[in-house]
């Protein structure tokens, strides 16, 4: 009879103990904010050019995608003077 006892007991304190737990934060769905963080912080540890990191961020945030790189038009000279339009200088 002792041993019955106590495996109840036992059993009891185990239903309670597994009642009383909250679940986590891992149980829920991530919001869409929440997984485009995610996955910024994943391209960011990626190590890619600037180039394709550009384009994976735009891919990501769903921006109209800008082409960066060199304007083909050579070095400047700091020397050289160069007025551009609707600038003062």
């Amino acid at each position: 009879m002792n041993r019955s006892l106590v495996f109840s007991l036992f059993a009891a304190t185990l239903v309670l103990a597994g009642c009383a737990n909250q679940p986590g934060p891992e149980s829920r769905p991530y919001t869409a904010e929440e997984t485009r963080e995610l996955a910024m912080e994943a391209l960011n540890r990626r190590g890619l050019s600037f180039d394709e990191y550009q384009q994976k961020k735009a891919e990501l945030l769903g921006a109209p995608q800008r082409t960066f790189g060199f304007d083909q038009k050579g070095a400047m000279n700091a020397e050289q003077r160069v007025v551009l339009p609707g600038r003062a200088s």
